[in-house]
């Protein structure tokens, strides 16, 4: 029998480990693809998904019940991988594997038999990539969760416990940063195309 997520939280907090691991393992999949988003490698997100499913545990006592469980997760997973990125000094790459998959269908991939077409659309998501992780982490952060995680602005206001109107400000700051890059590299590899041709 499957408990709820709310069934099972009364359990952990009563002590039950059993019960953690199954949350664990109903939610690892999320966490990790979350930490991965941020940190686009798979052993740091693995060792980020590890670190934030211990942060649950330690702090599933505080959680109320006021948002969902899942809503409540992610901020937690979310504030982990904001921890990271703070500590790095370096810029972390974002994963831009699944933006590519969801622009890729079968009618689109019979479009683009050249085998030049294939490499310059390679080219173009390494790009795309490299101008994400040009931004700074508030930018990145916000795109990220928006505009790859699809999370309404009410959301993200939550997890980054700022207002609305900070939100938005931000994500069009970043934007118009975005499709400014954005149109300038383009440029640049198309005359780079244009040349070897």
């Amino acid at each position: 029998m499957n408990l709820s997520d709310e069934a099972l939280i009364e359990q952990i907090k009563q002590g039950d480990l059993d019960a953690f691991d199954s949350l664990a393992a109903r939610y690892e999949t999320r966490v990790y693809t979350i930490a991965y988003r941020y940190v686009g490698n798979y052993n740091d997100a693995s060792d980020l998904a590890q670190e934030a499913l211990i942060r649950v545990y330690r702090s599933i006592k505080s959680f109320r019940g006021e948002s969902s469980f899942l809503t409540w997760l992610y901020r937690v997973v979310t504030n982990v991988c904001k921890d990271e990125m703070r500590r790095r000094a370096r810029d972390k790459t974002v994963s831009m594997e699944e933006l590519a998959e969801k622009g890729r269908t079968p009618a689109a991939e019979g479009k683009y038999n050249l085998l030049e077409d294939t490499i310059l659309r390679q080219e173009w998501q390494e790009e795309i990539q490299q101008i994400l992780n040009s931004l700074s982490p508030e930018h990145r952060t916000i795109v990220v969760l928006r505009d790859i995680q699809g999370y309404s602005y009410e959301e993200i206001a939550f997890f980054l416990e700022c207002s609305l109107g900070t939100v938005k400000s931000r994500l069009n700051r970043a934007r118009n940063i975005l499709k400014d890059r954005l149109m300038a590299r383009k440029e640049l590899l198309l005359g780079r195309a244009c040349h070897s041709h």
